[in-house]
């Protein structure tokens, strides 16, 4: 018989959080790194990773909103 996986942890949901949003955004960097070879368009490109983290700072609040750090008495 198998056991149920214990639920998460608020601080492991947490660091989770976090960490999908730096795995995010190292993805972002290396493929706008890719696209900045090519001049022609930077402005467009500068507006895209703007937007894209924007996006992904949103992201992250929205998630770290539904699980709020426990205040510590102290």
């Amino acid at each position: 018989m198998t056991r149920p996986l214990p639920a998460p942890t608020r601080d492991n949901l947490r660091r989770s959080i976090a960490d999908e949003l730096l795995e995010a955004l190292d993805k972002l960097v290396m493929r706008h790194r890719a696209l900045a070879l090519h001049d022609e368009h930077i402005e467009l490109h500068a507006e895209l990773i703007a937007a894209e983290v924007a996006h992904q700072l949103a992201m992250a609040r929205s998630a770290l909103h539904r699980h709020p750090s426990l205040r510590r008495a102290g």
